[in-house]
């Protein structure tokens, strides 16, 4: 699952998507998945390409999959193709050759969906997929004008982790579902010593603003406006400023530790090594604080006084190339990959499906229940899916919450964000 954008690349990505657009065949190969026949009349293997960003055992998951597919269809090999941290590049290379790969994972819609075929009726009335088993919410992350682009394969949300061994030799309580911000930051303060080098919290010295959108949002604020033409007095407004500098402020006080950033360890690291009492996160690194052995619980994000909790979903899913030439071949491969015994074999994911967390009982396990509530409370929309320009506005944004984690003041930054930002929305 990917966790943070590539903004460096996304201009050109933009580009090459549009000359597929407008110069790219669109082979309806929508027949026949068995081998075909070559003169002599035996069977030829049909190769599926399939991109992924994932590594290590995240991607050794994934070639078992297509093995288990590929001995379920005699005659059909699945290349997995591992573009790890040059997923981006080497996809719009791709795209802008008309040589995409035929299943790839997906999660910049906005980007990349001219170049994608729309699934809509593909998915729709397909027993086989069983389309309403899914968390419903998870395909508004995948939809662009009423055409749907993804099937969702996994998502997070994000959640408190806290080191219990640090909370009993405190006397302190664990915290609960339903905590505020003002516990959060008096329990911060009682975790840390300095002398020790122990901090109650870990701030992000590079934050992906994508992820700082739950807070922002539980706060009353947003970066932009709903009908996605505004930024001015919403990204800028007092409630968005508020809610990035109380991390600025956590730092300046002492009782938070700015975690990551150039030749610095990373917050993960941190908390493994017992140094940090609470760190906020998707899924990624429970299996790693696990194996850590780590004594780790995990809670829903506190609230702000009077203000519902608000949370933002990070989500992979699997889309078609439209220039592939095997899409049947694709869309059998893609309702394999989100079947429930796939689902199961990817255990670095959260289970789109409700009748596998059914099953697994995945949202009454205390360490996954508070991913499966936070979802119920991911409703509104990431700024991303409401402006075609905002990666140009992000870069802005993202320098103004970096500045802020380095002890600029948040409303100034924000403001200056915004008046940098303007003219990208005209």
């Amino acid at each position: 699952m990917k966790k943070k954008s590539t903004i460096i690349v996304l201009t050109t990505i933009m580009a090459m998507s549009m000359l597929t657009a407008c110069g790219g065949k669109t082979d309806g190969s929508n027949g026949d998945i068995s081998p075909s026949a070559n003169g002599n009349g035996s069977a030829e293997t049909k190769t599926l390409r399939f991109a992924t960003w994932d590594t290590g055992d995240a991607l050794k998951i994934e070639q078992d999959i297509a093995k288990k597919f590929e001995a379920g269809h005699p005659g059909t090999k699945i290349q997995v193709e591992a573009y790890a941290d040059g997923f981006d590049q080497k996809l719009a290379a791709g795209f802008g050759a008309t040589n995409p790969p035929d299943v790839m994972y997906m999660w910049d819609f906005p980007t990349y969906h001219r170049s994608l075929e729309p699934l809509n009726s593909y998915a729709d009335g397909d027993k086989e997929l069983n389309k309403d088993d899914f968390y419903s919410g998870l395909f508004n992350y995948a939809t662009i004008d009423g055409n749907l682009y993804g099937i969702p394969a996994g998502f997070t949300t994000r959640v408190v982790y806290y080191n219990k061994k640090l909370f009993d030799a405190a006397n302190l309580p664990y915290p609960k579902d339903g905590w505020t911000w003002d516990d959060f930051k008096d329990i911060a303060k009682k975790l840390t010593d300095r002398s020790k080098k122990q901090y109650g919290f870990g701030v992000r010295a590079e934050n992906d603003t994508y992820d700082l959108q739950g807070f922002v949002w539980s706060n009353g604020g947003s970066y932009i406006s709903d009908d996605g033409t505004k930024i001015d007095g919403y990204m800028n407004s007092k409630e968005t400023s508020d809610a990035i500098q109380m991390f600025g402020d956590m730092l300046k006080g002492g009782s938070a530790v700015l975690a990551g950033g150039k030749g610095q360890q990373s917050g993960e690291d941190i908390f493994k090594g017992g140094k940090i009492a609470m760190w906020e996160s998707g899924i990624w690194p429970l299996e790693s604080f696990k194996t850590a052995g780590v004594d780790v619980g995990t809670v829903e994000m506190p609230a702000f006084p009077g203000k519902p909790v608000k949370g933002v979903v990070a989500e992979s899913a699997l889309s078609i190339a439209k220039d592939s030439k095997q899409k049947q071949l694709a869309w059998a491969f893609i309702k394999y990959y989100v079947s429930d015994e796939a689902i199961k074999m990817r255990v670095a994911d959260l289970p789109v499906r409700v009748s596998v967390v059914n099953e697994l009982k995945k949202d009454q396990d205390p360490l996954y229940k508070p991913y499966y509530s936070m979802l119920e409370r991911s409703d509104n929309t990431p700024a991303f899916l409401l402006n075609p320009k905002w990666n140009e506005v992000n870069r802005q944004l993202s320098a103004a919450v970096e500045a802020v984690m380095h002890g600029s003041n948040a409303q100034d930054a924000l403001n200056q964000a915004v008046q940098d930002s303007e003219r990208y929305l005209k």
